[in-house]
């Protein structure tokens, strides 16, 4: 290669030695300079205000690759040339200064080789060459005849600084250093590049280069350890203390030993007490001298030193001195143990009493057992929960009510082994209580048939649960069954899972099925389509059985649960609880149901209630039930007709029944527009007889006509009571003194309503006898029909009267508070406002009753937690 180089620099120049293959170039930011460019991946970009120099092989197979590259020094101003093992560059003149204006610079390959022969420069190079190409055989070809150990040293020591550990053990190979080739070849394991360079530079004598090594590496155990073997301890403390807490206790060892060796006890000891090893090096340290031993024991008041001191001391036989020493580090077995040598018995157990140490108590009852004390060995076995050897003596020496208690505190298996031993002596109750309690729950079982133990039996059976095996749970409960204890039998059927089992128990022989029971039958959701219907069946079934014993609540559960809502509905209906009725139908949101609640609703007092009332139409509305609700507004005038005489709100209920009537569907055209007749023509009389009562304190004369010409009117009947047609004008004349009309009028209303009691009509008792008085006629009182239908009263009127009406649980009218005067208010379907309410009327559909037949059917759950 060749060029220029711009500020006088020289371009490249020919090597010496390897020159057919090497070209080196300046690279200088401000442009010049001549030779190869191209650069390999990897290295040195050149900043703005630097230039590098690169070193690149060049040849017609390989092509061009790049074998080193430098930044430029800062006195030096370019590159003159370069001859193996160096580069020369030039040096910018300095005012005063001695150095020659060329500076010189040994190649990466040559450190340490500058003064080498021709053909150990010709080899390194064609080495350096083959290890840039990556051809590792040539490589070590080329250098393999070298022989000089200095040589292969020069070049281990460059491959600390280059960091070529394939070049450093072929060196170490050569240098026949098989200790450093050892622990290089074990660093590999080690994931940084400079943690193995550093053991290369530790091996090869370079401390500083391995210790900056380690460093940025960031290996500070590795660090530590390098500190320790060169004997630096401050050093390697301080690595330890500050980047290496993990080997801090063990840089403290190492420390301590160190000190050891050297004669240093007293730094060595507080070293070893900063590792924690102080408890059993201290004592090695210092056996030699016991009184500076003791005192340190002493001031330590460590209790593993003490128990070691006391240890000492009972060696040398000092008992007493031991005693105190194991007293100080609370060493209770020990002392024990001591005062059972010396045969102090009484001390011993004074000792364990006082301190309860389950070791000593053990100890001690070994003691007494070889000495034949049976009771007090028993005693402390107990208390150092060694039952099995308190056991154990119990059965040797026959202590039958001992071993009874040691067993029920002792574990499953010792429980066992005394049942059996029970057993043999043929004591039945105490070996199947202690079976049970061991869980051996089929051997008590076939103990409790086997002698009969029903009240043991009774025990055991309360507790078995779901763990335990079916077949034995069935013979138990067969057991019962035979001895008519037949809520136990239930309770186990339904244990073993066998529940149509257990409910033909339940019916056949009367044994409620408590909310608890009901819920163990109940089995869970599954994505098993066959096992969902069998739960599905067995829910509706335990419904059914819970109707059947009058748990409608219960029963109305379970049916929610089978998804059942009309039997579920149906069931609660027997229970009476309106309030659960009613919310019920509203969360159900189902037709049938509203149907079902309404009906329910109109069989109570529901004219006392005005929630209930609302709560008739709001059910109806839902369920579209429109010819029922019309009916229901039917009821509702003539409730308000014969127990209020109030006419005009009566016009206003049956025209709410007239407009239901229009939307009702479903029903043939003939009959509905029948129907809509019947209260149209209901409504126009009762508007007739309205205007005309209207009149009585106006125009009694134009009332009296009408009523007349009302009365003549067919089915008039159907729409008013006649009675107080008769009884206005009957008012009328008696008050003008035509006693004989009043009196004629009278005995026709006695003749259309020959029941009726007059009072029921508004006609004062006084007045009908002076009628009659004034006229001669003898008068009749009507004690018999009195209280049928009082205003205010209870009873209602005659059947005639009521025009057939079915009233169920007809209550009394309540007193109307004062109000504003205006009747409009009063409207039944509206009126939150008027605390009466209308009775239910006869035009309710039938079909929808709910009979007891219907309702004792099937049951659906109501409970406001699973809602």
């Amino acid at each position: 290669g060749g060029g220029g180089g711009g500020g006088g620099g020289g371009g490249a120049a020919a090597l010496d030695g390897g020159g057919d293959k090497a070209t080196v170039a300046d690279e200088n930011g401000g442009g010049g300079g001549g030779g190869a460019r191209r650069k390999k991946k990897g290295a040195a970009d050149p900043s703005s205000n630097a230039s590098f120099i690169y070193a690149l092989f060049a040849t017609p197979d390989d092509g061009v690759l790049l074998q080193d590259s430098f930044p430029l020094a800062a006195d030096q101003t370019g590159l003159l040339g370069a001859c193996v093992p160096s580069y020369f560059f030039t040096r910018k003149p300095a005012e005063g200064s001695k150095k020659p204006p060329v500076a010189l610079r040994t190649m990466r390959d040559f450190v340490g080789l500058e003064g080498c022969d021709r053909e150990t420069r010709v080899s390194m190079m064609d080495f350096s060459y083959y290890l840039t190409v990556g051809n590792m055989d040539e490589a070590f070809k080329a250098v393999k005849l070298i022989k000089s150990d200095s040589v292969w040293e020069n070049m281990a020591s460059m491959c600390v600084k280059t960091k070529r550990l394939d070049v450093a053990q072929f060196c170490l190979g050569n240098m026949r250093n098989a200790r450093a080739a050892k622990c290089l070849r074990e660093m590999q394991a080690e994931p940084e590049l400079d943690a193995k360079v550093a053991m290369l530079a530790v091996q090869l004598g370079m401390l500083d280069e391995a210790e900056d090594l380690y460093t940025h590496a960031g290996r500070y155990d590795l660090l530590n350890r390098f500190y320790q073997a060169r004997g630096d301890w401050d050093r390697a403390m301080g690595v330890a203390q500050a980047s290496d807490r993990i080997h801090l206790r063990a840089t403290y060892y190492e420390r301590a030993k160190a000190l050891e060796a050297e004669g240093h006890v007293a730094a060595a000891i507080e070293a070893y007490e900063k590792s924690e090893t102080h408890r059993f090096e201290v004592p090695r340290l210092l056996i030699q001298d016991t009184e500076r031993l003791e005192k340190y024991i002493v001031k330590s008041k460590d209790p593993a030193l003490l128990k070691w001191w006391a240890q000492y001391c009972e060696s040398v036989g000092e008992m007493d001195t031991a005693l105190s020493y194991y007293a100080a580090a609370k060493d209770h077995l020990s002392m024990v143990r001591v005062y059972c040598y010396c045969e102090e018995l009484d001390k011993a157990a004074a000792l364990t009493e006082a301190t309860g140490d389950v070791a000593a108590c053990y100890h001690l009852a070994r003691q007494y057992e070889r000495e034949g004390r049976i009771d007090q060995a028993i005693e402390m076995y107990s208390n150092a929960h060694r039952f099995n050897h308190a056991i154990r003596l119990c059965k040797e020496n026959d202590m039958e009510t001992e071993l009874m208690n040691l067993a029920l505190r002792s574990t499953p298996d010792l429980m066992v082994e005394s049942a059996k031993y029970y057993e043999r002596k043929g004591v039945m109750d105490k070996a199947i209580m202690l079976y049970h309690r061991g869980g051996a729950v089929s051997t008590a079982l076939e103990l409790c048939f086997s002698s009969k133990q029903f009240g043991s039996l009774d025990i055991i059976a309360s507790e078995l649960d779901e763990r335990a095996d079916p077949d034995l749970l069935e013979r138990v409960a067969s057991f019962f069954t035979t001895h008519h204890q037949y809520d136990h039998a239930v309770n186990l059927m339904v244990t073993a899972k066998r529940f149509d089992a257990a409910l033909d128990l339940c019916l056949e022989n009367n044994v409620t099925i408590t909310e608890e029971l009901a819920e163990r039958m109940s089995l869970e959701k599954t994505d098993d389509k066959r096992q969902n219907e069998r739960r599905v069946a067995l829910l509706a079934r335990v419904a059914e059985c819970c109707a059947q014993q009058g748990s409608f609540h219960l029963a109305t559960k379970k049916f929610t649960q089978a998804g059942d809502k009309t039997k579920a509905m149906r069931a609660l209906l027997r229970s009476g609880d309106t309030e659960k009725i009613m919310f019920f139908a509203n969360v159900s949101r189902d037709k049938k149901i509203y149907l079902v609640a309404a009906n329910y609703l109109q069989s109570l007092n529901w004219r006392a209630d005005p929630e209930i009332m609302k709560g008739i139409r709001s059910f109806y509305t839902k369920a579209q039930a429109y010819e029922n609700l019309s009916g229901f507004y039917d009821a509702c005038a003539q409730v308000e007709i014969d127990d209020y005489q109030n006419y005009k709100q009566a016009a206003i209920a049956l025209k709410e029944a007239l407009k239901c009537m229009t939307k009702a569907k479903g029903k043939p055209a003939a009959e509905k527009e029948t129907r809509v007749a019947e209260l149209t023509q209901k409504m126009h009389l009762i508007g007739k007889f309205a205007e005309a009562l209207a009149l009585e304190d106006v125009d009694p004369e134009t009332m009296c006509r009408q009523m007349e010409v009302l009365l003549e009117e067919p089915d008039v009947e159907t729409a008013i009571r006649v009675g107080d047609a008769y009884a206005a004008m009957a008012r009328y004349h008696a008050s003008r003194g035509n006693n004989q009309e009043a009196y004629a009028l009278i005995q026709q209303l006695r003749t259309r309503a020959p029941n009726a009691n007059l009072s029921y009509f508004n006609i004062d008792k006084d007045m009908v006898q002076a009628v009659y008085a004034a006229i001669g006629a003898p008068y009749h009182d009507d004690a018999a029909a009195a209280g049928r239908g009082k205003k205010g009263g209870g009873g209602g009127a005659a059947d005639d009267d009521l025009d057939g009406a079915a009233f169920a649980n007809a209550g009394g009218r309540k007193n109307r508070a004062a109000a504003d005067g205006d009747d409009d208010d009063d409207v039944v379907d509206g009126g939150d406002d008027d605390d009466r309410a209308p009775r239910r009327g006869g035009d309710e559909d039938e079909d929808e009753d709910v009979s007891d037949d219907e309702v004792a059917e099937n049951i659906k759950e109501y409970n406001s937690d699973s809602d």
